[in-house]
């Protein structure tokens, strides 16, 4: 029996993929590399973004048709969020709940056999210090934590991910201790939302990242995305934890909109004002810092003033990364009830916006021109040479390298989106 997985999505469903690699693994189930080799695919799911479920149903549809012989199972977010659509598009697909990772093997064995075979629903099982198949032996992604506390008028994810589920401190960091040992370069923390590690539990994002950053070992971490309502209480612990030495200096604290008025209609439960207080606590104390923001355009809501309001802000905070998302109605969530703005105003508030985020985002990355980095290299890149990461993990290309070292190089150029060097 051989299985071929497919991830989707975020850096989350990306280490679900990898565990249920894992769990078949130590079942005996082999693990190929394409398509023709499987006689089971597994397409683990993302349903953030209308496109993006528009791609796994085309995904979805073409593999049954393209291969009407094999077995398909799907995983991921899709499973909790839209069964119905799932069920229409593939009566006969088994599937692999996003909480249901442990009976991979089983599910699989079943499948292979002729069986419709689904497992869904939500359960407390730790995603941490459980077998898994990575894909890169350089850079470890551990789920700290999953579920969230929030109640965003715009997401469908939660519906699938369930409320908070954080995983002890000393689990992570065992984990973390023996990727390291076995040649990781660098540690990924990752959750729906990072900041709200142990509000269940009783322990803290803070506590966390100093206890992974104290392991011996010569390695980076890098914090995932932060909701900026959970911060407020534990800014300054978490400024000082990310001080250490061995994390990037590198925030991911998505505002979505630079209107009140939009925030509260989003039920964001916070403010600019805090958003703000935020940014300027962590850039007063880590001046290198970069600042990654989500951005989403045209929320039904949203009129031409809380619009000028949202590009007011970015001019301010200069991020270094934007993202930046069409608002689109989804499956489940609050704001799919109101009605669309008209989709050409969109358009012309995206085309904007976009024109904005190169103009910032390349003035950020200019000012590091002619300076000295050590950078940590850690992949190929897809046009020869290497890619590596300032401590400001921001992307530098380097013509000759080892992965996973630290190297010395002067940047020599910049774009909006990563920075070309010399080694010294």
């Amino acid at each position: 029996m051989k299985v071929f997985i497919e991830s989707y999505g975020c850096t989350f469903n990306k280490a679900d993929g990898q565990i249920i690699a894992g769990v078949l693994q130590e079942n005996d189930i082999d693990i190929v590399d394409s398509i023709e080799q499987a006689d089971v695919i597994i397409v683990n799911t993302c349903y953030v973004k209308l496109p993006t479920e528009n791609k796994i149903v085309y995904k979805i549809q073409k593999l049954q048709n393209e291969f009407p012989d094999k077995k398909i199972i799907i995983g991921g977010c899709m499973v909790e969020i839209d069964p119905e659509k799932l069920d229409k598009i593939g009566p006969n697909c088994s599937w692999i709940g996003p909480h249901q990772l442990n009976k991979s093997a089983d599910i699989v064995k079943g499948t292979y056999c002729g069986d419709v075979v689904r497992e869904s629903g939500f359960s407390k099982d730790s995603k941490v210090c459980v077998p898994k198949v990575m894909d890169d032996s350089l850079i470890h992604i551990i789920q700290i934590c999953e579920g969230c506390l929030g109640a965003c008028t715009f997401c469908c994810t939660r519906f699938a991910r369930g409320p908070l589920n954080s995983y002890p401190i000393s689990d992570i960091k065992k984990e973390a201790q023996a990727a390291i040992e076995n040649g990781a370069c660098e540690i990924q923390l990752t959750a729906q939302d990072t900041a709200a590690f142990g509000r269940d539990s009783g322990e803290k994002l803070s506590d966390l990242i100093k206890e992974v950053a104290n392991i011996k070992g010569d390695f980076r971490i890098r914090v995932g995305m932060m909701h900026p309502k959970n911060i407020l209480d534990d800014v300054d612990e978490i400024i000082d934890a990310m001080k250490h030495p061995k994390v990037y200096d590198f925030i991911h604290l998505p505002v979505q909109s630079g209107s009140d008025k939009v925030l509260s209609d989003m039920r964001r439960g916070h403010n600019i004002s805090q958003y703000m207080d935020i940014v300027s606590k962590f850039k007063k104390e880590i001046p290198d810092l970069t600042l990654a923001v989500d951005i989403i355009v045209g929320y039904p809501t949203e009129d031409d003033e809380d619009f000028d309001l949202t590009v007011k802000l970015l001019k301010e905070i200069k991020p270094s990364l934007i993202h930046l998302s069409k608002y689109q109605h989804r499956k489940g969530a609050i704001s799919s009830s109101l009605k669309e703005i008209p989709h050409d105003v969109m358009k012309k508030r995206s085309k904007y916006l976009s024109q904005i985020k190169s103009e910032i985002t390349e003035e950020e990355n200019k000012h590091l021109v002619g300076t000295n980095q050590k950078v940590l290299v850690v992949e190929e890149g897809s046009k020869g040479g290497f890619i590596a990461k300032t401590d400001s993990y921001i992307p530098v290309i380097v013509e000759d390298a080892e992965l996973g070292s630290f190297v010395d190089v002067k940047i020599t150029e910049a774009t909006s989106t990563y920075l070309k060097s010399q080694l010294l």
